[in-house]
């Protein structure tokens, strides 16, 4: 198939005449002379001076930096000169906060100059993390063909990575491999349709749709956000009665996440996988809601399917690419359970299970969670930080056999009969076991809440003396209380309350 020029690249992507090359003379090195004589050619049939062309362009008026390979100049491969330039385009692109494009296709670091060469490829993927870590978007292109170092560095580091049809993607080339084992890669291995089906990578872009594809990634990425809209009048929740919530959230044929992406999201971004070789288990994607911006994690509803490993993997990742680009993150929960098998016991279901729960308690940006049918308990929580969510109508959540409807995120509903109601004795409040709670003239006897029962969806938040800022230990505080009464303080010795030094 045929290559993609950097100069095709460029007309394709960017405003027309709006490039600024950032190239400077390239770094003089030891060059010997049959290598001086390569250079010499590959300048003369390519009309550049090195395999790499950087700078900045618009796209639909918007500026980007671009980092770009030439394959025609010894075949894209990466020097010191080259990784030098590449370098220094990035970290011009993080000073001046530029989103950054970066299409490689090279057949790796360049062998004339050995070590050296295969070493710059550290120097250039700490570039793009410091650039990511400036919560500045880094997307990547991938042009056929892309292997060795180029894609085992910086060609796999982005935070939304596509490739041309068709090309070639791989660290070990067909040929080299040949060589080594003697018999040949086995075909559809190294393309980018398999790699996206293996989640490798987020999807295959033609060359005249990647402007748009771009172009919607970055309205997500980098666009601030619109005015909210004014909130809408509440509408009255009907009373659904418990089983007819059990039975809609059966359903086969209720709407499902992707439903709601096609219906309510705008400039919408797929993404597929873990970026890990493992394939999407659950639906991630860049989109806009009513103008804001925000990471869409929801759970595909697979009939029979039950969520494994590779979910909460795939989990981490959108989490952390929404709290790297500081973007509000919609969980879309709605599964059944965790798969109960070998396979996610093997594929690494008890470590990535605890996991998942830093990530999505420790949160900086907004965030906010939608119980769209069923949300069994032990995977829900591992989705939940302790924030409020918005359940659909006839939700429900499901604890081991026992199953509760959410009806309403706008009202407190009434603790269900089966739950067990706290007993009040003189100044000392009785609660079920794990509830119990020593009452104190600072805090106020506790209330039943959406989140002292298992049909609430408001997570616990643990509360705080609102003079000395002190916190009462685990096993003083009820789940479901607000906050400590202004009027309290906890700065006189109780032991039962001071936490543990």
């Amino acid at each position: 198939m045929s290559r993609i020029t950097t100069d095709q690249l460029r007309d394709a992507v960017l405003d027309e005449g709006s490039f600024t090359s950032w190239d400077t003379d390239p770094l003089p090195v030891p060059v010997s002379q049959s290598y001086a004589g390569d250079l010499a050619r590959a300048r003369a049939a390519t009309g550049r001076d090195e395999s790499v062309l950087t700078g900045e362009g618009r796209i639909f008026g918007r500026r980007v930096a671009v980092v770009a390979c030439e394959f025609g100049f010894l075949a894209g491969s990466i020097g010191v000169a080259a990784a030098e330039r590449i370098t220094a385009a990035v970290e011009r692109a993080t000073a001046e906060r530029l989103p950054l494009l970066a299409s490689p296709s090279s057949g790796g670091t360049r062998m004339q100059e050995g070590t050296v060469a295969f070493l710059q490829m550290v120097k250039i993927a700490a570039a793009v993390r410091l650039h990511q870590q400036a919560h500045l978007p880094y997307l990547v292109y991938l042009r056929n063909p892309t292997t060795g170092g180029v894609f085992a560095s910086w060609g796999s580091l982005g935070h939304v990575t596509v490739a041309e049809p068709g090309a070639l993607i791989g660290f070990l080339g067909p040929r080299v491999y040949q060589l080594l084992y003697g018999e040949p890669f086995p075909d559809g291995v190294q393309t980018a349709e398999n790699l996206q089906r293996h989640g490798v990578i987020d999807g295959v872009v033609a060359l005249d749709e990647l402007r748009r594809t771009v172009d919607r990634a970055l309205t997500v990425l980098t666009d601030a956000p619109e005015p909210p809209p004014a909130p809408a009048q509440p509408e009255p929740v009907p009373d659904v009665p418990t089983w007819d919530s059990v039975v809609a959230s059966r359903r086969p044929d209720r709407p499902g996440v992707a439903r709601l992406l096609r219906d309510a999201a705008t400039d919408r971004v797929l993404l597929s996988g873990t970026g890990y070789g493992e394939a999407a288990t659950t639906l991630l994607a860049l989109a806009r809601f009513c103008g804001q911006p925000a990471v869409v994690l929801g759970q595909q509803r697979v009939v029979g399917g039950l969520v494994g490993p590779v979910s909460l993997r795939e989990a981490r990742r959108g989490m952390a690419l929404a709290a790297e680009l500081r973007l509000p993150l919609v969980l879309m929960i709605d599964t059944a359970g965790p798969a109960l098998s070998a396979e996610a016991e093997q594929g690494g279901w008890p470590d990535r299970s605890p996991r998942a729960l830093p990530t999505s308690s420790h949160w900086t940006p907004r965030r906010c969670r939608c119980c769209w049918a069923r949300a069994a308990v032990g995977r829900r929580w591992r989705w939940c930080p302790p924030t409020g969510c918005w359940p659909r109508c006839t939700a429900g959540w499901r604890r081991c056999r026992r199953r509760v409807p959410v009806r309403s995120c706008s009202a407190t509903p009434p603790m269900p009969p089966s739950w067990p109601r706290p007993k009040a004795s003189g100044r000392r409040t009785c609660w079920p076991p794990g509830l119990s709670t020593s009452s104190c003239p600072s805090i106020p006897t506790p209330q039943p809440s959406r989140s002292s029962s298992p049909d609430g969806c408001r997570a616990p938040s643990r509360p705080r003396c609102m003079r000395c800022g002190r916190f009462p230990t685990p096993n003083a505080w009820p789940l479901g209380w607000r906050a400590i009464d202004a009027s309290g303080c906890l700065k006189t010795p109780r032991p039962h309350l001071d936490p543990p030094a």
